[in-house]
């Protein structure tokens, strides 16, 4: 009998927590058919909005990434075209010059002697040249003999030939060939800025010898920058002069900027099988460098397709949803959770891919991460 009993307790415990579990389940299932119902007063004071899909125009993007650079005649690459050691120069990186200011005064005795070559050969010009003249007559006049007259203008002529290739080699160290042959010889050469803008790598210091192939300095002018962008071969094709680029500098801002490919290049890189593409902003005036790293997107085509405002698509474990208003009333919202497959997210607003909706079903376009979170 006392087995009797125990048994039938156990029972009884079991069934009884049997009823539990399912009231529980029962309850859940409840919940779930009744969706997220919200009062009238938690939809004002939250501010919540309610809004229907609608057809926007998507563009399709091809995905790419580069840096901001300037033209090739933006930057200048200032080097000296002979040797020689650096007298003076008081620029640091940063500071800005103007095309034709000072920027380094080298120092060398080749200096010396190349002017005073220079000078010697000026003041035999006169002399070679009326030779030359007066064999030229007598030639002529069949007095003198033509070895004669041709010796006095091979050396006129070699006098003339190093005379001009001196005069430019001082012109372009700097050095006045009007004040050498007024005797005026310095033993110290000029560099002056070659164009306007900024000194981005100074790489002498005074006192320093710089060779003909040693960079100086390095200039570059910021009032046009460009993008440079890196486009792989599987999208080349889709690329096309005047499309719309929108870029972002990741390290710097999130803030999104417009910018138009205005050139494609013309062959592929061998190893990195890609292409170059040059696009042109739409707004210089920003604060942009040289060699900042920029993530872009081509717009290559456009579609036109269902959307809802970005704020409306709420990711939450791997999944993407909306809230769909399933009614209204008793002064209350209910509204259920629907897994949607979003697609691009342009202007604010995301493309879904889903027909099945009616063009009148409402969706929570604000408020839906206060409700079922991220």
């Amino acid at each position: 009998m006392k087995h009797i009993i125990q048994f039938a307790t156990v029972f009884l415990l079991l069934t009884g927590c049997g009823n539990k579990n399912n009231q529980k389940s029962a309850s859940e299932e409840q919940s779930e058919e009744k969706g997220i119902v919200v009062t009238q007063n938690q939809f004002d004071s939250n501010s919540l909005t309610l809004g229907t899909m609608e057809k926007r125009t998507f563009p399709k993007m091809v995905e790419t990434s580069g840096m901001i650079d300037v033209p090739p005649e933006n930057r200048a690459s200032v080097t000296a075209f002979m040797g020689g050691f650096v007298k003076k120069t008081s620029l640091l990186i940063g500071d800005r010059v103007k095309k034709g200011q000072l920027l380094v005064t080298l120092e060398n005795q080749e200096f010396v002697q190349m002017q005073q070559e220079y000078l010697e050969v000026f003041n035999q010009l006169d002399f070679l040249k009326a030779e030359f003249e007066r064999n030229q007559t007598l030639f002529d006049e069949k007095i003198a003999s033509q070895k004669n007259f041709l010796q006095a203008k091979s050396n006129y002529e070699m006098a003339k030939a190093r005379y001009q290739g001196l005069r430019e080699q001082l012109q372009m160290l700097n050095i006045s060939p009007s004040k050498v042959e007024q005797g005026q010889i310095s033993p110290e050469a000029a560099i002056y800025a070659p164009i306007s803008g900024s000194i981005i790598q100074m790489n002498v210091g005074r006192g320093s010898y710089v060779s003909p192939a040693t960079e100086i300095l390095e200039i570059v002018d910021n009032s046009h920058v460009h993008l440079e962008l890196t486009v792989f071969e599987k999208d080349i094709l889709k690329v096309k002069k005047g499309q719309k680029i929108q870029f972002k500098i990741p390290e710097a801002s999130e803030e999104t900027f417009n910018a138009e490919v205005h050139l494609v290049g013309a062959s592929i890189d061998g190893a990195k099988r890609s292409i170059q593409v040059h696009g042109h902003l739409e707004r210089e005036d920003e604060n942009f460098l040289p060699g900042m790293f920029v993530d872009a997107m081509i717009m290559t085509d456009t579609i036109k397709t269902w959307s809802l405002p970005e704020e409306a698509v709420i990711e939450s474990e791997g999944s993407h949803f909306v809230l769909r208003l399933l009614g209204k009333e008793d002064g209350g919202y209910t509204f259920e959770r629907v897994a949607v497959k979003p697609g691009n997210t342009f202007d604010g607003h995301t493309e879904i891919i889903r027909t099945e909706w009616s063009e009148t079903d409402q969706f929570l376009t604000k408020g839906v991460f206060d409700l079922i979170g991220g």
